[in-house]
């Protein structure tokens, strides 16, 4: 089954992009994109982001909606990727690049570093402080990168790099989520 979610703001507003009905996959909802990208709204426009566990692919479309310069999305389910590559040609979106990876190998490679960093990683599953923290190691992130994390509204990120800085902070029924500011090397 597929289902259908709306692009909040930018270029692409009111637009719809279709999501598969796949295990542990949940879009982004609405009203924490919304507040994600007020947060972020001088922060996006040229930016170069990295989606990780990309899923829906609704934070990088809403990020090159808004203005972002390069959107990679990194997804390791097959059928994810075809439906955000599907979007991304239904979107004329240039600017995004689907890879199908899992998140790790895709984070061993060469870095490039990203100005902003949506990280949503499937709930249970423990992966949100490891990608982190990998983020940070593996130079994937510019000095002063923002980094967005989705987690569990009850989960406890202890153990996130140093030099990362609390910006903003809420929950959304069972979702947290978080962003941070890169302040420079760990």
């Amino acid at each position: 089954m597929k289902n259908k979610i709306r692009i909040i703001g930018g270029e692409w507003r009111s637009r719809q992009i279709t999501v598969i009905d796949a295990p542990g996959l949940r879009p982004t909802p609405g009203r924490v994109r919304e507040t994600l990208f007020n947060w972020l709204q001088y922060d996006i426009p040229g930016s170069r982001c990295l989606d990780l566990f990309a899923g829906s692919g609704a934070l990088g479309f809403e990020a090159a909606s808004r203005g972002a310069s390069q959107v990679v999305q990194v997804e390791n389910n097959q059928e994810a990727c075809r439906q955000l590559h599907e979007n991304s040609v239904h979107l004329a979106a240039r600017q995004i690049k689907v890879v199908n990876s899992d998140v790790f190998r895709f984070l061993a490679g060469n870095s490039e570093p990203f100005n902003v960093v949506f990280l949503d990683p499937p709930f249970a599953k423990k992966m949100a402080l490891q990608t982190c923290q990998w983020l940070e190691d593996k130079n994937w992130l510019t000095k002063t990168a923002k980094i967005y994390v989705e987690t569990e509204s009850d989960l406890a990120l202890n153990g996130l790099p140093d030099n990362w800085r609390l910006l903003k902070q809420k929950k959304a029924g069972e979702v947290g989520y978080q962003l941070f500011e890169r302040t420079g090397a760990a």
